[in-house]
């Protein structure tokens, strides 16, 4: 089982982003799969979740209305749309599966 994540990188305040996490080893169709981050001297925290069925998900209050996490099953990736970004979003971002995998994170800085 692997989860590689990408697309993080640095942006402005305002700017966008989209994270990828493609799984391998397992289909992310039948678990739930979710975000999370860690930023320097901080607790690791749940940013996104989606469900196995149904495609509902939920959300921290800090990213909501401004973050959508959805998958896409044929491909096997889970993707995390990232819009209005504030220099708060600035960590480490993680994939994290239901089956209790964590991926090796990508770096996410907001800043001008």
């Amino acid at each position: 089982v692997q989860l590689v994540e990408s697309g993080g990188g640095l942006v402005q305040p305002g700017g966008s982003l989209r994270l990828s996490c493609a799984a391998s080893g397992f289909r992310i169709s039948s678990y739930a799969m979710s975000w999370y981050r860690q930023a320097p001297g901080k607790e690791r925290e749940l940013v996104a979740h989606i469900f196995s069925y149904g495609g509902n998900s939920n959300y921290a209050d800090s990213v909501k209305g401004r973050f959508t996490i959805s998958r896409d099953n044929a491909k096997n990736t889970v993707y995390l749309q990232m819009n209005s970004l504030k220099p708060e979003d600035t960590a480490v971002y993680y994939c994290f599966s239901q089956l209790g995998f964590w991926g090796q994170g990508t770096q996410v800085t907001v800043s001008s």
